[in-house]
Order: structure tokens, then C-alpha cells, then sequence
């Protein structure tokens, strides 16, 4: 821009000025840090205005800045200088930590000005000499004050501090003047900067949620190593100097645990007593309960729905299948009268046909051949269809004797042929059922000499040796070569094909085969050599149970056995007699006969197993 002309002047260009160019400038260095100052405060000032107004600002500062001297600074112990406020001693006890390094210096320098010990000495005061003298409090304090690190680790126990937590009795009157200050005054302890507000009563969710977010993830610089009891300077070995840093190691490390709980303990008590949460709680269980509700309104309007379609499609289905069914009814209806129509139209051919055979008397000269003729017209009508009636008897209505003689005979030929390929092809079938049948009887060489002796025997081994034992069908073919009388020997494999074939024969045979082995079981244990047909009966075996109980032993009766030889051992007194009474029904005889049976069955059943698994290890 040019300078404006002054009164009475004016401005006069004398040659074409360039045209203007504007050009990025980036700020760096104390000019940058101008610029951010600028921007953050919205004001256009150079950099030498702002150190100017910084200057001003310190200048100012230190106008107001007054000391207060401590009354009890000439009685103070230099020996418990640890235990002083040294705040308090350079005189600036209501500054504390908000002090600056120039205000602690000033004061330090004004107050040693006055109580050193040359000044007093002069002015005619006894001096205590060494390090008894105050004075050395005010050495102490300025050392300590003048080290960053010094000084916050005084900082840190401060003795003006309030470590207090309000009550949740006292917090739930006045919540906020209650915890605000509490909050204000540990915020100095924050790592972090800007360090939020505890707010008021109209603040936003989000405002809350980041105020509580911060305080429960709380970062303290609070360390209490002012605190330590002993002195490392003071150690006189190396160990003894690892056992104090030990020692006070620890002593920090509790006392910054009790810290960190009171925090968290003053975080919960106003969590608990905020009111501000409680109405956001309530709005948010509102919210969800009108987004709950909403939900099962919105779900209630889907099964509404689709119940509404389902119906809609079970009336269709309905209706579909009423459409369906009343097509069908009318097809069958109209095949019935079809049926109805070929039928009858089928009869009036036959009878057509039997009366035009009647006038020409069966084209027969004598009654014998006549009755013949009559059967042969019978098998006519009875097994051609409508269209070949049709055929014969306009053939029989339009030719001559000869004719229709020559024409019935021939139809009947072809019947009589089509009948001899019907019995010939039942005969076959009947011949391959029967050799189907003699196959399955017995299958190669393992399929002859099967009894019923060995059926049973090998209905027996299968019960006997259920799915799942080892090698099964080697044992089962074992056991039949062990108890077979009739001497054949089984291969596994004849065992399995005899097996699979009682499994494809019909029911019937099935219960014959059973019914003849009761029938053999019962001839079996029902005889009785004639030869003690007047002996004295056995000691073992009382009166009351020589007829015995005949009857297969069903599976109930056999639990209840093996329960009762379980309960009553060999030691037992009358132990047969209680096993009887504990099986009803069955005698004493009946109890001992069937644990000899199963005694043997189980040895038997051993036997093969022994064979079979030597078999194989060989």
C-alpha cells in the first residue's frame, strides 16, 4: 500500500508500477512462535510486541508480588529441616507451587538480606555458629525450591494440601459445590494438561462421559520420595546403599498405591452420588425401552405379516387342491362313464356275439360239439377286448356259415395260443422260484447237510456271540465243528451265507424252525430213563421241584437269576432254595439245571474263542 499524501498534497505516480504478487511466507523460530501466539489470542502484533507485553507482564507480576516472612522463622530446628514448609520459610506461603523460579529467588535473596548471619552480626546479635544457626533452613529451603526435581518431590506432600474425599452423605446435597473444588484442587497432580471440568447440572452426556473417562484413567506425577526414611548419601558400603534404595523403593511404591485408591475412591463416590448419571441412566433405560418396545412392535408387525401370507398361502394351497380334487373327481367321473360306456358296450358285443353263434347253432352238427363250440365262445367273450368283438362280429354278421365258422375258430386258436404262453411262462417262473429256493437252502459245498439240528446250533452260536465280538464268525463256525453231530465241518464263510440266508426266509419259517427246537428242547429235558423211574430223589433236589418247569427261560427270569446267584455266594447256607424263592415260578431243580446250562454255554463259548485266537497267532 502507498503512504497517504499529506495535506495539501497529493500522490502522483510517475512510471507504471508491477502488478502485485502475492507470495506463501512460512514463519520459523521465534517468529513461528509470534504467529501461533497472534493466532491463538486473534490479534495482529509483531513478535517484538508480544516480548514487550510479556515483559510488561513479568514486570507487573513482580510489582504485586509481596512476601510474607515466617513469625516462626528465628525458632526453627535446622536439624528437622525436612520436616519445615519451606514455602514458608523464603516467605511465599501463599504462592506454593504456583511460584515462579524469579519469585523464588527475590524472595530468597530479600530474605537472606535480612537473617544472614553477617547482617546480624553486625547488628550486634549473637550468632550461633555451624549449622545450628536458622539460617541453614533457609540454605535448606532454597536448595530444595531451586531443583525442579527437588521441588516436586515437596510438591508432592505438600503439608497445605487437603487429601480429603467428601462423603457420599455430603455429596448428595450439593453435588457440585461439593466435588468441584475437591476435583480442582487434585487436578494439579494430573500429568496431562487441560485437565477437564467437573461441569454443572445442564452439561451434555459427552461432557460427563470425558470428565469420568479421564479421572478413572488418571495419570498422577505425585511421588513420595520426600518421604524416604533413610538416606542412601548416608550408607556406608555398597549393600547397605542397595538395601536403603530397597527399602525405599517400597515405601514409595505402597504410599503410591493408597494414592492412586484415594483418587479412585473419590472418582466412585461421585460416580455414585452424580445426579447427572442417574438422569442419564434413566433416559438411556427409556431410550432402550422405547427401541425394545419398538422392536417387538416391529417384530409383532413381521409375524403379523407372515402369518397374514401364510394364511394367504394356505388359501391358495386350498383352493389349489379344491380345484385339484374337483378336476380329479371329474376325470374319474368321466373314466367311470367311459368305463360304464365300454362295458356296456362290451356286453352287447358279447351278447352279439353269443346270439349270432346261437342262430348258427355253434356251428356244430351234434350237441356234443355244440356244448364245446359254447365253452369256446365263453373264453371269446371273456378274453377279447371291445375292438376285437367288434371285429369278429361284423365279420359274423356280413359272411356266411363257412365264414364266420372259419373266423370264430381262428380267434379261438389264438385265445388257446395265448393262454398255453401264459401256463408255460407260470411254470417257468414257478421252476426258477423253486431252484431260487434250493440255492438258498445251501450254498456250495458249506450249504449241504444243513438239519435242523445245525440250524438251531446256529441260531444258538448267534445269540450266543452277539456283533462286536472278536473274529465273530470264525468263533461261531468253532462252536458249531465243537457241537455239531452231524459231523460236517463249517467255514466261516458257509456261516455267514447260511446265516443271511435264515434271514431272508419268510416269518413262517422262521417260527417253524423255533417251534421245532422248543419242540426237541422240551422231548430233551422231559424224558426220563426208565431205569430210576422208582429212585429215592437226590439230597440236591427236594420233592416239590421233580416235575420241574419245562418252559425256555424267558429274560426276565434269566436277570433275576443271575441277581440272586450274585446276592447269594457259594458260602451261603440253603443257597439253592433262597435262589429258587427269589425267581418266580421256577424250582430249585429249574435254577440248578439252567447255571449248569449257562456254566457249560460260557465254557463252550471260552473254547471257541481260545481256538479261534490261536488260529490267528499262528
Amino acid at each position: 500500500m502507498l503512504p497517504e499524501a499529506l495535506d495539501g498534497d497529493e500522490t502522483v505516480v510517475f512510471t507504471a508500477a508491477a502488478a502485485s504478487v502475492q507470495v506463501q511466507v512460512e514463519p520459523v523460530g521465534r517468529w513461528f512462535e509470534a504467529y501461533i501466539k497472534r493466532r491463538n489470542r486473534n490479534v495482529s502484533a509483531s513478535f517484538q510486541e508480544l516480548e514487550e507485553e510479556e515483559e510488561s507482564s513479568e514486570e507487573s507480576e513482580d510489582e504485586e508480588f509481596q512476601l510474607q516472612e515466617c513469625s516462626m522463622l528465628r525458632t526453627l530446628d535446622p536439624k528437622d529441616w525436612k520436616n519445615q514448609d519451606h514455602y514458608a520459610v523464603l516467605g511465599l506461603p501463599h504462592m506454593r507451587y504456583k511460584a515462579t523460579q524469579k519469585q523464588i529467588k527475590t524472595a530468597h535473596k530479600a530474605i537472606v538480606l535480612k537473617h544472614h548471619p553477617d547482617k546480624r552480626k553486625a547488628a550486634g546479635e549473637q550468632i550461633i555458629e555451624g549449622d545450628n544457626d536458622y539460617f541453614t533452613c533457609i540454605t535448606k529451603a532454597i536448595e530444595i525450591l531451586s531443583d525442579p526435581v527437588k521441588r516436586r518431590a515437596f510438591d508432592s506432600v505438600d503439608p497445605t494440601f487437603d487429601n480429603a474425599v467428601p462423603s457420599k452423605s455430603e455429596g448428595k446435597e450439593n453435588f457440585i459445590e461439593v466435588f468441584a473444588p475437591v476435583f480442582e484442587r487434585n487436578a494439579r497432580w494430573s500429568s496431562k494438561k487441560h485437565v477437564p471440568k467437573l461441569g454443572t447440572m445442564e452439561s451434555s452426556f459427552e461432557e460427563v462421559d470425558n470428565f469420568y473417562s479421564f479421572w478413572y484413567n488418571f495419570d498422577s506425577w505425585r511421588e513420595f520420595s520426600y518421604l524416604d526414611e533413610e538416606e542412601k548419601e548416608k550408607a556406608e558400603c555398597r549393600d547397605e546403599r542397595r538395601w536403603i534404595e530397597k527399602q525405599n523403593r517400597a515405601s514409595r511404591a505402597q504410599r503410591k498405591k493408597e494414592e492412586m485408591n484415594r483418587i479412585r475412591t473419590l472418582v466412585d463416590t461421585a460416580y455414585s452420588c452424580d445426579p447427572r448419571i442417574k438422569k442419564f441412566k434413566e433416559e438411556e433405560k427409556a431410550r432402550k425401552e422405547s427401541e425394545k418396545k419398538a422392536k417387538a412392535e416391529a417384530k409383532k408387525r413381521e409375524q403379523e405379516e407372515k402369518e397374514r401370507a401364510r394364511q394367504a398361502e394356505l388359501e391358495a394351497a386350498r383352493l389349489a387342491k379344491e380345484k385339484e380334487e374337483e378336476e380329479a373327481k371329474q376325470a374319474a367321473q368321466q373314466a367311470k362313464k367311459e368305463k360304464e360306456i365300454q362295458k356296456k358296450a362290451i356286453k352287447k358285443e358279447r351278447q352279439k356275439l353269443r346270439t349270432t353263434c346261437k342262430n348258427w347253432n355253434y356251428f356244430a352238427d351234434n350237441e356234443a360239439d355244440c356244448v364245446k363250440m359254447m365253452e369256446e365262445v365263453e373264453k371269446l367273450c371273456d378274453r377279447l377286448e371291445l375292438t376285437s368283438l367288434q371285429c369278429l362280429n361284423e365279420v359274423l354278421a356280413s359272411g356266411s356259415k363257412e365264414d364266420c365258422k372259419a373266423a370264430v375258430e381262428t380267434q379261438v386258436q389264438e385265445v388257446n395260443a395265448q393262454l398255453q404262453r401264459e401256463r408255460e411262462a407260470e411254470v417257468q417262473a414257478r421252476q426258477a422260484a423253486r431252484s431260487a429256493e434250493q440255492a438258498c437252502g445251501g450254498g456250495g459245498a458249506g450249504g449241504k447237510g444243513w438239519n435242523e439240528e445245525d440250524l438251531q446250533l446256529l441260531i444258538k452260536a448267534v445269540n450266543l456271540f452277539p456283533a462286536g465280538t472278536n473274529a465273530r464268525w470264525e468263533v461261531i463256525a468253532n462252536y458249531m465243528n465243537l457241537h455239531s453231530t452231524s459231523g460236517m465241518k463249517r467255514t466261516a464263510k458257509d456261516v455267514i451265507n447260511k446265516a443271511k440266508n435264515l434271514q431272508r426266509l419268510d416269518p413262517l419259517q422262521k417260527d417253524e424252525i423255533n417251534k421245532k427246537a422248543f419242540e426237541k428242547f422240551k422231548k430233551e429235558h422231559s424224558s426220563v430213563p426208565p431205569t430210576i423211574d422208582n429212585a429215592v430223589p437226590s439230597e440236591r433236589f427236594d420233592a416239590s421241584g421233580s416235575d420241574g418247569n419245562a418252559a425256555p427261560w424267558t429274560t426276565e427270569e434269566q436277570k433275576l437269576l443271575e441277581q440272586a446267584l450274585k446276592t447269594y455266594p457259594v458260602s451261603t447256607p440253603e443257597r439253592w432254595e433262597k435262589i429258587a424263592a427269589a425267581v418266580p415260578g421256577r424250582s430249585k431243580k429249574d435254577c440248578m439245571k439252567r447255571y449248569k446250562e449257562l456254566v457249560e454255554m460260557v465254557k463252550a463259548k471260552k473254547a471257541a474263542q481260545e481256538q479261534v485266537a490261536a488260529k490267528s497267532k499262528k
